[in-house]
């Protein structure tokens, strides 16, 4: 999943990207509301953490702007203001949710993992392909009953197949989703990736199920 933060709080901008990171999200982070667009505009983003108080744009404006061009991607407004009407104010121009700080990370990390379930129309925790599930809130993977040990971008590219389960995905797809602007990546990075993916979740099992299609990309096709 691509993550963008906007908070202007140095620190703690720093730590949600550090520590989302190691969750296994790729992260763009900004500080004010003039960059956010920009972002917005140059990727396509799973998620966006969206503070209130932040120079330039507001977080409010940014909200509204990037509803009115009919980019749906979720939002979660972060921010020190908690009073009814700045809630009101933010689900009504098309917030996903609203966390007040100070906050758990936990709390936040499950937030981020509920609206882009509802992005993917996904009703439950868990994804599955064949006798393949993944618990997208433990991030464990299991092939039958046997649990397979993925890195943080092995399973961020199996997980964004399975949210796309039986469609084909192109290699840029990929890279869009599961690397941020600092990706400086050959073009053989995906194809390695895929390699060892693959030595893990099919070739120890008689049913394969992640497929590379010539040309076109690659695709977890259910059985």
């Amino acid at each position: 999943m691509r993550l963008l933060i906007v908070e202007d709080e140095v620190r703690l901008n720093k730590t949600l990207t550090e520590r989302l990171t190691k969750r296994g999200y790729s992260v763009d982070s900004c500080y004010d509301g003039e960059a956010a667009l920009y972002y917005i505009n140059s990727a396509e983003y799973d998620g966006i953490v969206l503070d209130v108080m932040i120079p330039k744009i507001n977080g409010f404006e940014v909200l509204k702007t990037i509803r009115e061009r009919k980019i749906q991607t979720p939002v979660l407004m972060l921010t020190a203001k908690d009073s009814d009407e700045d809630i009101i104010s933010g689900l009504d121009n098309g917030a996903n949710d609203y966390l007040t700080k100070p906050f758990s990370f936990d709390v936040l990390c499950a937030r981020i993992r509920a609206m882009c379930r509802i992005k993917d129309n996904i009703t439950d925790s868990t994804l599955k392909a064949g006798d393949l599930t993944v618990d997208l809130s433990t991030r464990i993977v299991r092939r039958g009953d046997n649990v397979i040990e993925l890195s943080a971008k092995e399973y961020s590219i199996l997980e964004y197949l399975l949210l796309n389960k039986n469609i084909v995905i192109s290699k840029e797809k990929l890279e869009e989703h599961i690397w941020n602007y600092d990706y400086e990546g050959g073009s053989n990075v995906i194809k390695v990736y895929i390699h060892h993916l693959r030595k893990k979740i099919d070739e120890p099992y008689e049913k394969k199920l992640l497929h590379t299609i010539k040309n076109s990309g690659y695709v977890i096709k259910d059985l």
